[in-house]
């Protein structure tokens, strides 16, 4: 780690002055490199899944780490996108004048070193590297052992990118070692060279960041993700959302994995949405009403309402109304993501308004909780927290600002 951080810093300064065009050129070059490369970072891949295979990784996580021509397209795409977005360095987001005549304006300015330390998902590597550039910002990432080699494919792309159009080959580095000592050297901030540090990975891992950590944190604990289907619901689009919102993809933070029902109308609606689970291949952990749905649904213990599967299994609760529902979201909830779906206006303004969340979604799948889906063009993570950025992390949460002050001799009396 000798020299990481002091690298990164001098990288940070001239990334702050680059123009926006040189960014971008940087970025579609770098994408360009990843589909050049893919036969290499595909091997990689191969290397690391065999690994994980050998180890004995479960089937959802090893999800999480496998890359393949589709998926390797979707990253340079999202790389792209992230070029092709507005630079958000320099943007004046507000200007005043004084009675005094001062002229001062707030301004976006780059966070200017950032730290991510992530586990298996190797498109963290593209995804970080790139918001953080386009931000101005240098980064140091850190991957998981899982996907070691798989990243340092990914970042060697990136890199042949930036330095083609003259960007310093330090703006994106990854810490070239597994061992978990560096972990601690960034928590511990690198002698002051880091700004911020964001985790992207399990619960154990965030949470050692957020309790260890010395400079800021961008995180999220764990995405205990609810659907509440009220009693004025739509069944039909009620159960396209929530097999999407649990079955699209497991392995995400935006997984549904709690779903209740208004009681109200429990017997228009709870039967076909656990029967669908079921039938899907989706386990499901159910209070007594659920249980008396089917046979195949399992007794839920009151640790259920608190777990984030990360897997098909479901968590379906029968609640009196959406007041109810809020108070159990409140009470269970990690504040990442929660939806309701009805066709009753007042009650979807109601739980909008109520839901403390960072991501509060009425008729569509919580699968849509991804930067890229925001039109951010990736993200960094998503944070739950209530300080400077919540929500998909995107290039513009990737700022700071300051004022400039501009005048014409005027004296503070």
């Amino acid at each position: 780690m000798a020299g990481i951080g002091a690298r990164a810093r001098a990288a940070a300064r001239t990334l702050a002055l680059a123009p926006a065009a040189v960014k971008e050129a940087g970025l579609r070059a770098a994408a360009q490199a990843i589909r050049d490369r893919a036969p290499a970072i595909l091997a990689a891949n191969g290397e690391d899944l065999a690994a994980a295979r050998a180890a004995g990784m479960s089937t959802a996580l090893q999800d999480r780490l496998v890359l393949n021509e589709a998926r390797l397209e979707a990253i340079a795409r999202a790389v792209e996108e992230i070029a092709a977005l507005p630079d958000p360095v320099g943007q004046v987001t507000e200007s005043w004048e004084r009675p005094n005549g001062l002229r001062l304006e707030r301004v976006r300015t780059p966070l200017g070193v950032i730290g991510v330390i992530y586990e298996s998902r190797p498109n963290v590597t593209a995804d970080a590297g790139s918001l953080c550039l386009k931000a101005g910002n240098a980064v140091i990432l850190r991957g998981g052992s899982d996907s070691f080699h798989s990243s340092r494919a990914i970042h060697e792309a990136l890199v042949e990118g930036l330095t083609s159009a003259g960007l310093p080959a330090d703006a994106i580095q990854l810490v070239p070692t597994r061992d978990r000592a560096a972990v601690g050297e960034m928590l511990a901030g690198l002698g002051g060279k880091l700004d911020v540090i964001v985790p992207r990975g399990g619960k154990s891992l965030v949470a050692r960041v957020q309790a260890e950590a010395r400079v800021p944190v961008f995180a999220h604990l764990e995405g205990l993700v609810h659907v509440y289907v009220d009693k004025a619901a739509d069944l039909e689009k009620s159960l396209a959302i929530v097999k999407n919102a649990k079955l699209r993809r497991t392995s995400v933070c935006g997984a549904a994995e709690t779903l209740l029902v208004d009681r109200a109308d429990a017997s228009r609606l709870l039967a076909p949405l656990v029967t669908m689970l079921l039938d899907e291949g989706c386990a499901v952990r159910g209070d007594e009403a659920a249980r008396a749905v089917d046979p195949r649904v399992t007794e839920a213990s009151d640790e259920d309402w608190r777990t984030e599967y990360l897997d098909a299994v479901i968590s379906v609760k029968l609640v009196d109304g959406v007041e109810e529902a809020i108070d159990h979201i409140e009470t269970y909830g990690s504040h990442h993501t929660d939806a309701i779906l009805t066709e009753d206006a007042a009650t979807a303004e109601r739980f909008l308004g109520e839901v403390d969340s960072a991501i509060v979604v009425h008729n569509a799948s919580t699968q849509f909780a991804d930067g890229g889906e925001f039109g951010f063009g990736g993200e960094i993570g998503i944070a739950t927290g209530r300080m400077h950025a919540r929500g998909p992390v995107g290039a513009e949460q990737l700022t700071s600002f300051k004022y400039r002050v501009r005048g014409s001799g005027q004296i503070r009396p």
